[in-house]
């Protein structure tokens, strides 16, 4: 969603001013126009000459251009950004922030802004830990500002890990959902997602299962609604928790668990996505009691499950739209389309056990997306991003 937006970046003068250039790049990956904004200070950690390089735009650090004696008005500034976001921000900025002090470019273009803005504080841990810091934070934060700190390895004081500045990639993501959340692109409507493995019991300690995470499925379910979406998740038994107020989470167990709600929640949704790695199979009869290894061998008989997609696929109607997942080992692309025809699905998301360090497990994941419309290849990347591209490609449809 960050697609044409119009990004002002302020740097000011932190040793992580060299970051900037890594969320400079981030922003314009993802369709941004940014415009730099620098403190004197800041240009003694990082050349606006690099700045300029990546953006295409001079960087703005005084009131009166040096070369010409031009005016850089921070008010055609203010008006002009979709969002500003101030990256490194040292304690001595968010203290003239918070207190109005307008002594430099910077300040006065966050002053005029009127565009939401973003702040990711920058600093040792002793300086954000000090009482006039953390007021001056929390006085920003009452103006209505998006502070953008480290959310993890925090320790019983809270402060572990905060002070530095928050990873490129995170501050541009938090962008990114803010603007996503507001545009509402999926506002209205409901999506099931089913998520991680099943486990079919053998008996009370044993059961048939799979290496399913369930992380894609999740990263799924956060991604639509930071859209707008309500989102029922049906999630098995894995060791994730959902974060967005909009997800409902229903915990099961079994393909029959999963079958059930399912079933009973998909006629009330809009769209579903089927993302779950459903066992196929399920013993004829489940021991009460455990078994004991007293033979040589021991013959289970196993049951087809139910087929949860071709289920939603026959009771999708003209309004309602189905995704559906294949993991496949050999003749990915042929599979897949028979899986896309013979389920009634929209598209297909197929991935391959083949490419190495993605599915079960794994953080990454590379895809193809297959529709009567054709085939998309998807470079690598991390599920939360591929999330994004999976959940662009249903909202098309919608």
């Amino acid at each position: 969603m960050l697609k044409g937006k119009k990004i002002v970046l302020g740097i000011t003068g932190s040793i992580a001013a060299y970051k900037a250039c890594y969320i400079i790049r981030g922003l314009i990956k993802r369709g941004a126009e940014v415009q730099v904004v620098i403190t004197p200070a800041g240009k003694e950690f990082i050349t606006p000459i690099t700045l300029s390089a990546l953006t295409h735009k001079p960087v703005i650090s005084e009131f009166f251009s040096q070369r010409d004696g031009t005016w850089n008005s921070h008010v055609d500034i203010g008006l002009w950004a979709d969002a500003m976001l101030i990256a490194p921000c040292t304690a001595a900025t968010i203290g003239k922030m918070a207190g109005g002090v307008a002594d430099n470019m910077l300040i006065t273009t966050y002053l005029s802004m009127k565009a939401p803005v973003f702040i990711a504080p920058a600093m040792d841990l002793d300086m954000y830990a000090h009482p006039s810091t953390q007021q001056n934070i929390e006085r920003l934060r009452s103006f209505g500002n998006h502070i953008i700190e480290p959310q993890k390895g925090f320790l019983a004081s809270g402060l572990e890990g905060k002070g530095r500045m928050e990873e490129p990639e995170n501050i541009v993501n938090a962008l990114d959902e803010f603007f996503c959340e507001n545009a509402g692109e999926l506002s209205g409507k409901r999506i099931l997602i089913t998520a991680g493995p099943t486990y079919e019991k053998i008996d009370p300690v044993r059961f048939i299962g799979n290496y399913s995470s369930g992380k894609m499925g999740f990263a799924l379910a956060e991604e639509c609604a930071r859209r707008g979406a309500d989102v029922v998740l049906v999630a098995g038994p894995v060791a994730l928790q959902t974060n967005h107020k909009n997800i409902r989470r229903i915990d099961v167990e079994s393909c029959e668990q999963m079958f059930n709600a399912a079933t009973n929640e998909f006629p009330e949704c809009d769209a579903a996505i089927l993302c779950a790695a459903v066992a196929d199979f399920h013993p004829e009869n489940m021991s009460e009691t455990k078994i004991k290894r007293e033979k040589d061998n021991l013959t289970i008989v196993l049951k087809p499950t139910h087929d949860i997609a071709a289920e939603i696929g026959k009771m999708k109607t003209s309004g309602q739209r189905v995704v559906g997942f294949a993991l496949e080992t050999n003749n990915e692309t042929e599979n897949a389309e028979r899986k896309l025809s013979r389920k009634n699905l929209d598209f297909i998301v197929l991935n391959s056990l083949r490419n190495e360090g993605t599915c079960f497990k794994s953080d990454e994941n590379q895809i193809s997306i297959i529709s009567a419309n054709g085939r998309k290849d998807f470079e690598k990347k991390e599920k939360t991003a591929v999330a994004k591209d999976i959940v662009s490609e249903l909202a098309s449809i919608l």
